[in-house]
């Protein structure tokens, strides 16, 4: 890591915070490599069941890229390796739960897009400004599949911000709460996903994906495939005899 992004894991949660806030946590180089690996730390870390991404400071989550640095570097297109894209060119089958804390904007707002659970700051926005400046959203081509396409066409067109309430009405965003309790309220959606069945966990997460891929029928018979482990692992008598003889479950993973 370095000093810009932070990685850090406690009871099997790991955070992964942008420590930038004086540049409202734009994604200058150091950021984006912090990025690259954080999330390539936490797909190996045996030790994190969810990641929870998050910046510091109170007015921007990620603010999106380092204009400024673009400018001087006359970037045009994007190499593949500018910034990381879960299950795209990071992939693990463990959540990740973004921490919105302030405006999520252009590479601020893919960051939010691409984690699997969005939780946000009560103040915080969302907005694709990549049309003001003259820039491409290619990213956001799974926004439509998230919310819809007339919300995704607005939200893209227009360049205009929307409130976390908004995004929340959209179903971009899980939960709103005030600003103070965003991190708490993280915690505790993560720590309940971490003391669940990780097989199952992870069958739920790839299921979510494979039916974006996938038409009905298709999709159906991909999750019987997808489950067959899980109902033939030792969680799955775990859970039931962790009922029956009253006392929590013991997963081990197989």
């Amino acid at each position: 890591m370095n000093d810009v992004v932070k990685y850090e894991v406690a009871d099997k949660v790991a955070w992964l915070t942008i420590d930038r806030p004086q540049a409202r946590n734009a994604l200058s180089k150091a950021v984006r490599d912090g990025l690259w690996a954080g999330f390539r730390r936490f797909a190996a870390d045996d030790d994190a069941a969810v990641l929870i991404l998050t910046a510091a400071g109170e007015k921007a989550f990620c603010a999106g890229g380092d204009l400024k640095e673009m400018s001087d570097n006359a970037m045009q297109v994007p190499p593949p390796d500018f910034l990381p894209y879960l299950q795209r060119s990071v992939r693990t089958d463990k959540p990740i739960v973004a921490a919105v804390n302030g405006v999520a904007f252009a590479g601020g707002f893919l960051l939010a897009q691409m984690c699997d659970l969005v939780i946000a700051a009560d103040h915080a926005k969302f907005a694709i400004t990549e049309a003001r400046v003259g820039r491409g959203s290619p990213w956001a081509a799974p926004l439509p599949w998230l919310i819809g396409p007339r919300a995704a066409m607005e939200i893209m067109v227009t360049a205009a911000p929307i409130t976390a309430q908004r995004a929340y009405e959209l179903g971009l965003v899980n939960k709103v709460v005030p600003a103070a309790e965003l991190r708490a309220a993280a915690l505790e959606m993560a720590s309940g996903i971490a003391a669940n069945a990780p097989l199952s966990v992870r069958a739920a997460k790839a299921l979510v994906y494979l039916s974006a891929e996938h038409g009905w029928s298709a999709a159906l018979e991909a999750a019987d495939a997808l489950y067959e482990p899980v109902y033939m692992s030792d969680d799955a008598q775990e859970g039931p005899r962790s009922f029956k003889e009253k006392r929590p479950p013991v997963w081990q993973g197989k």
